[in-house]
């Protein structure tokens, strides 16, 4: 492993208004936060953490005060110039299903904002939405970067209407994009959205609709992605690579939680899970456990200080998978 680590996370930072499925109202910026701070935690002593990302001028100053007691965290990539950021309304209907509404959109993030990050181990991509990061950069950190990128299928199968409603849409670009990533993360849904052509599925989402995995999966890889990750709630997640001609799946168990508070960020934490566990072993399935505790630590409890550092992280971990399983 490098001594001093580099991890870029793409997306934006949303002022965010949650009401939660218990009824209460929480304010906070998210998204891109989520995996950063979770990843700073990790990467204390081991390196830097680079967000890079639209705001808009007056969310500047929060937003570092918000990052400012992790010294590993940078905040040279979040850009005012254009004074476009997001803001979202967030009403849970239930523990996983929500409704949004957006007033206001970030500038996409160019090739341009991205180019002073080229050295850097891995990108996390987590777009909320389907313009926030072009094809166009993609193919740019592909073509001249040699770091691992991580994309999260959330912002292609989402898009938002003229009045500010949040939807969900057919991925049928995918093809297009495939070739240009190292790893493929999404929930089940996102997962249907990105196989299925018919628009009912956006509409009558079906939580046991599973036997198109392996052959999404088998599709997804033999058009370029390298590794493809799709995550079930509290079943776990499948993992899917090629050996040769054959493709390896692999099952990891989520880590249980007693309680579930607020499950906003789990899925951005759980990419910046993945990108940890990928650059510092190698190992898809260890990949897949960073991930998944990641996830559940986000949802227990409504600020930042669910993150833990590296070694209780591992105590989680270790506990969940097995004593040996990183050492």
């Amino acid at each position: 492993m490098k001594q001093k680590l580099r991890i870029a996370v793409l997306g934006p930072i949303p002022r965010d208004t949650i009401k939660t499925h218990r009824g209460e109202v929480i304010k906070k910026y998210g998204c891109v936060t989520h995996p950063a701070i979770a990843l700073a935690n990790l990467l204390e002593n081991e390196g830097e953490v680079i967000p890079v990302s639209h705001v808009h001028q007056e969310d500047l100053e929060p937003i570092k005060n918000l990052f400012s007691p992790y010294s590993n965290i940078s905040t040279e990539g979040i850009y005012t110039d254009k004074n476009m950021g997001t803001v979202i309304n967030l009403e849970f209907l239930d523990q996983n299903n929500r409704q949004e509404t957006q007033s206001s959109r970030m500038a996409p993030i160019s090739p341009e904002d991205v180019a002073p990050f080229l050295d850097v181990d891995a990108f996390v991509l987590v777009p909320i939405t389907d313009f926030e990061i072009p094809l166009e950069t993609l193919k740019y950190i592909r073509e001249n970067s040699d770091a691992r990128v991580i994309f999260d299928a959330h912002g292609p199968t989402s898009w938002v209407t003229e009045e500010g409603k949040r939807l969900r849409r057919i991925w049928k670009e995918k093809y297009d994009w495939f070739p240009w990533m190292d790893v493929l993360k999404m929930n089940l849904e996102e997962s249907q959205f990105s196989w299925f052509e018919n628009e009912n599925i956006l509409t009558d989402y079906n939580e046991e609709l599973t036997e198109h995995l392996d052959d999404f999966a088998y599709d997804t890889l033999k058009a370029g992605v390298k590794l493809l990750y799709v995550t079930l709630d509290s079943r776990g997640c499948a993992t899917y690579r090629m050996h040769g001609t054959t493709m390896i799946k692999e099952w990891v168990s989520s880590v249980k939680v007693n309680e579930v508070i607020d499950t906003t960020g789990c899925g951005d934490s759980f990419a910046g899970g993945l990108a940890y566990g990928l650059v510092t072993s190698n190992d898809p399935a260890n990949a897949a456990r960073f991930g998944n505790v990641l996830g559940a630590l986000r949802t227990q409890g409504r600020g930042f200080d669910v993150f833990k550092k590296k070694e209780e992280t591992l105590d989680i971990l270790r506990n969940n998978y097995g004593s040996t399983v990183f050492e």
